[in-house]
């Protein structure tokens, strides 16, 4: 008897010492290595498509990344850029992804990837998703569905939110957010809003959406377009003369203007603020696609140079309108143009994106993180002419009253030098909810300096501003970027 009970607890102490899996990996899913990048992974990377309709072959692509830190209990956060019609690619390849991308040499080869310091997946796994069908390397075999909006593509997403973690199911007790940029804005409080409710129906499986996060992002038509004459005037970019003409002839009215007097002063705002760059005003900008800015460029005024350096250096590359549409232009029947269609309308290109496409459209590349080809897909760009996409969900206002009622968090945070979706209208439209405000405005910081301003509203709805920040925060200001999100992940005092 002795000796069975001895043979028991031997067999038990083998057992307790088996590993166990942790992890139900989806098969070939983990990426082993990358072009361009010689070192060790500070953690797991997986990628592939995700089959949103068997019928139509619809397949949308993710990059995962496993948090550096505590994977098992880190927030698994996804990022959607914006557009509509921009991969997400752009948050990993220019902003808080794993990788610093160094420029190839000669230009157009492949970049070397170094480690980023500011990856946001120091502190949380990410989610990269290119959304809609059609955007990055997501893509459908069958071409109408292409044709899309704001609520299919909610609906698109959550299908696929649903799906990638029944494949990652260990990732189902942790927690859950959303976030983007730009016309993110639109994307994220839609998709929350289709979480929530399949949620509250008991869909399964069961996410735990915990809250939200928009940088620099489209809300409201009206609160966005008339948010730009109060920037540009406060940002000294026109006198006070011409700011006080405008108001007197608009009467605060600047997205539709409804007198001719009015139409005109808004003209000759557009020409005192045409060469300045949309995306952050401090950079410099250039109107020659050949040419190349870096800030070493002797050819560049000293001012220009200084004003707005970086942690980082400086990337030149093209970026939708976060609005998506030029101010005051007619969007007919809600058709949202998309970056392309703007680009052959506007004369300024500020910015390109040489980097992320030549690394995206190098098959080695490709194969690596288990992306079709370019003989199914095409070439990867930034932001794509192949969707036709229409703005139907109206104010994003109501969405976000919505769901901090209900007990969901939200930090809407702006790089106060964007000029496409000013801090201005973000801080119009938290105020406009109507919540109490339990955190007076007032600066936070990083290292003893001021980072940006603050102001706390009940619900858990919070303005955030990043001094010297452009359109895209993390790109601009990397370090500030990882402590807001890191201190708002963790429910800490921003």
């Amino acid at each position: 008897m002795f000796e069975n009970i001895q043979l028991y607890c031997t067999i038990l102490l083998i057992l307790v010492h088996i590993p166990v899996p942790t992890q139900s990996v989806p098969e070939g899913s983990l990426i082993t290595q990358i072009p361009g990048f010689s070192g060790t992974f500070p953690s797991k990377h997986y990628s592939g498509y995700v089959t949103i309709d068997e019928v139509h072959g619809k397949k949308l692509y993710y990059y995962f990344v496993e948090s550096e830190r505590n994977p098992s209990k880190d927030p698994v956060v996804l990022w959607l850029n914006g557009g509509p019609g921009c991969s997400s690619f752009d948050g990993f390849v220019y902003e808080h992804g794993p990788f610093n991308f160094e420029e190839g040499k000669p230009r157009g080869s492949l970049p070397t990837l170094h480690l980023n310091p500011y990856s946001w997946s120091k502190v949380s796994n990410v989610l990269y998703l290119d959304s809609p069908a059609g955007v990055g390397l997501s893509y459908s075999g069958n071409k109408s569905d292409y044709v899309t909006g704001d609520l299919k593509t909610a609906s698109d997403s959550h299908t696929f939110l649903l799906k990638w973690f029944e494949l990652y199911p260990e990732f189902l007790s942790n927690p859950f957010y959303i976030s983007g940029e730009s016309y993110a804005g639109v994307y994220v409080p839609t998709l929350t809003y289709e979480v929530a409710k399949g949620i509250d129906a008991g869909t399964k499986p069961v996410l735990k959406l915990k809250g939200y996060m928009v940088g620099n992002g489209v809300t409201d038509d009206v609160i966005d377009g008339n948010a730009l004459i109060p920037f540009v005037h406060g940002m000294g970019l026109i006198s006070n003369e011409l700011f006080e003409e405008v108001n007197a002839d608009c009467q605060g009215n600047y997205y539709n203007p409804t007198s001719f007097n009015c139409e005109n002063k808004l003209i000759k705002v557009d020409k005192e603020i045409e060469d300045l760059n949309i995306y952050d005003i401090l950079e410099p900008c250039y109107h020659d696609p050949t040419s190349k800015i870096t800030l070493g460029n002797e050819k560049l005024p000293l001012s220009f140079r200084k004003l707005g350096e970086t942690e980082r250096p400086l990337r030149v590359r093209k970026r939708m309108f976060g609005r998506a549409w030029p101010l005051r232009a007619p969007v007919r029947e809600g058709l949202v143009p998309t970056w392309p269609q703007l680009l052959n309308s506007e004369s300024i290109q500020c910015t390109d994106d040489e980097v992320a496409t030549s690394w995206l459209n190098n098959e080695a590349v490709r194969k690596a993180i288990h992306a079709e080809n370019g003989n199914v897909i095409g070439n990867w760009e930034l932001c794509t002419e192949k969707i036709m996409f229409y703005h139907d969900a109206g104010s994003m206002i109501k969405y976000h009253k919505n769901l901090t009622s209900r007990g969901y968090r939200a930090l809407i945070y702006s790089g106060d030098h964007d000029m496409c979706v000013p801090f201005t209208g973000s801080e119009a439209w938290t105020k406009s909810v109507g919540y109490k405000t339990v955190d007076e405005w007032r600066p936070w910081y990083v290292k003893d300096q001021v980072a940006g301003y603050i102001q706390g509203y009940e619900n858990d709805l919070i303005f955030l501003t990043i001094k010297g920040a452009g359109h895209a925060v993390p790109e601009y200001k990397p370090h500030q970027a990882l402590e807001f999100y890191t201190r708002w992940l963790e429910g800490r005092r921003i």
